[in-house]
């Protein structure tokens, strides 16, 4: 069984989704049988790097709200993140543009860290507090997992990778992805948005038994899981 997780660095409920899913496979029975291979969708191409605004400014100037509005809509995200078990700070935080942070996951990829890679630049950005745009910063992260300091920097420095970046994202278009978390099994099942770890392993057991096990009753399953969406995702 083949899952792919589409996902954005930027997007807060990404890190919450993927927190939900990993509990999720963790209690889904067949889960040595799980592939989980790790997408790109990068939904604002055009944000800016060393902005001098924190994430509420940002959010106001970006949806037309009050300052304090912004900041109690973080505020709820930040419990939401906390019952997931994951601490975001999001008055330290700092905005940026993630298109070089996404590029490095091919390469991050490559080297067998994919994984590793994901978990740290989440954690990275919503905890730390760590600028993910900054080249030596996410040269230091790469390191930490034991990939070179030197050949990320020259990534970095170049285009590598970006066509990668633009087919993922080409082909999530046409999928018809408009949000992030996205989640697409064996090519024809999907689910979006940070759902429950509970929902993430009675789907994966649904899916199994209906495709695995059950030869007979596969034409049955609708190819979408669309009735498990929720509002947790980050909108394109």
């Amino acid at each position: 069984m083949k899952v792919e997780i589409w996902s954005d660095f930027a997007c807060p409920f990404c890190y919450i989704g993927k927190h939900h899913f990993e509990i999720g496979l963790e209690q889904f029975e067949h889960k040595e049988k799980v592939e989980v291979v790790y997408r790109s969708f990068q939904l604002d191409p055009y944000a800016k790097k060393n902005t001098g605004m924190d994430i509420h400014q940002v959010l106001s100037a970006k949806h037309g709200i009050p300052y304090e509005k912004a900041k109690e809509m973080n505020n709820q995200l930040k419990q939401y993140a906390k019952k997931a078990g994951l601490d975001y700070q999001l008055d330290t935080m700092i905005p940026t543009n993630s298109y070089d942070a996404l590029r490095l996951s091919y390469y991050a990829k490559e080297n067998g860290k994919i994984k590793e890679y994901m978990d740290r630049i989440m954690k990275a950005h919503f905890t730390d507090s760590l600028d993910i745009g900054d080249p030596a910063t996410l040269a230091q992260l790469a390191s930490e997992l034991g990939l070179n300091a030197n050949e990320t920097l020259d990534v970095l420095a170049s285009d590598k990778y970006s066509e990668n970046l633009a087919a993922d994202k080409a082909e999530g278009t046409d999928m018809g992805i408009q949000g992030v978390p996205f989640f697409v099994v064996d090519n024809k099942y999907t689910m979006s948005g940070a759902q429950s770890p509970q929902v993430f392993s009675e789907t994966l057991q649904q899916i199994w038994k209906e495709d695995y096990v059950n030869d007979n009753a596969k034409e049955q399953l609708e190819p979408s899981l669309d009735h498990y969406c929720s509002d947790g995702t980050c909108k394109f």
